[in-house]
């Protein structure tokens, strides 16, 4: 399976106090992005809200962060801003270089030595990235013999891998722990970083207000973003975020925002129209990834 990711923003950020800086600003420990290996992190407020989240990537003497096309102008400068007296310099490579990932165990080495290769957990499974030269672009999927999965299905694979997206089920109201992202995008043993003591002090609570989870449609024609979630008393209990007919279960499913205290797997929901009170169906909520 290969994925064209080319279209997310690519942040070089290179200067001597890169490491030391970005530690103090991303969620999880850049003391673990060593070459060949690519981490994801977020990039908090003060009060543990998502400005973004990335994934970073040691390329030479640099950093490339890639994030959402969406956030190529905000989160460079929600870095920046907190770059008063260090060694430390961000430029936009975004149309200078292409991303692909696919899920192949192996690579050979020295494949694609005009790049680089990094190991990389995306969409919840092992795989590799590959940063190369936009020219070298069409190129990719002939070396690999892979073909380039289209947008839609690509999509599909998201929603099945439970892979929460920016501008879907992320954006600047979401804390990290509602989405699940601490389970792979934070590191708590690491130094202070912006926004620590809120996730800090959500671990001791153990809990969070509401949770992203899955659902599968059981009963209705169609799964919609937006479509709300609301039990047989007609409390609304949630939310779809993401919706896809998967052609794997032969069902739409989706990912949706679920209250605390309702997120069970195996619950029931009423689907109601998100613009009326119209009942359109029955949902039934999944663990994360819908399917492993």
């Amino acid at each position: 399976m290969l994925i064209d990711l080319s279209s997310r923003a690519k942040i070089r950020v290179t200067g001597a106090d890169r490491v030391r800086f970005l530690n103090g600003q991303l969620t999880n420990d850049l003391r673990e992005a060593k070459p060949g290996q690519t981490i994801y992190a977020c990039v908090l407020t003060t009060k543990g809200k998502l400005c973004g989240d990335l994934f970073v990537t040691p390329i030479e003497d640099a950093f490339l962060l890639d994030c959402h096309p969406a956030l190529r102008e905000t989160l460079p400068a929600r870095l920046e801003k907190y770059a008063i007296a260090d060694d430390v310099e961000f430029s936009d490579q975004t149309d200078e270089f292409s991303l692909f990932h696919t899920l192949a165990p192996e690579l050979p080495d020295g494949i694609f030595p005009e790049g680089s290769v990094s190991r990389s957990n995306r969409f919840g499974l092992e795989g590799h990235d590959l940063l190369l030269p936009i020219t070298l672009k069409n190129v990719v999927p002939q070396v690999l013999k892979e073909s380039v999965l289209p947008a839609a299905e690509v999509e599909t694979f998201r929603i099945e891998a439970g892979i929460p997206e920016w501008d879907h089920e992320l954006n600047e109201d979401v804390i990290p722990n509602e989405a699940g992202l601490h389970q792979r995008a934070v590191s708590y043993t690491k130094g202070c970083y912006v926004g620590q003591e809120v996730i800090s002090r959500l671990k001791s609570i153990g809990h969070v207000n509401r949770k992203l989870c899955g659902v599968q449609l059981i009963e209705g024609s169609v799964l919609t973003s937006g479509d709300k979630l609301v039990n047989d008393s007609g409390q609304q209990t949630g939310f779809v975020t993401s919706a896809a007919r998967s052609s794997k279960l032969g069902a739409w499913i989706g990912l949706a925002y679920i209250k605390r205290n309702f997120d069970q797997p195996g619950s029931r929901y009423r689907v109601q129209n998100p613009d009326n009170s119209d009942l359109i169906g029955t949902a039934e909520l999944r663990s994360l990834p819908i399917i492993p």
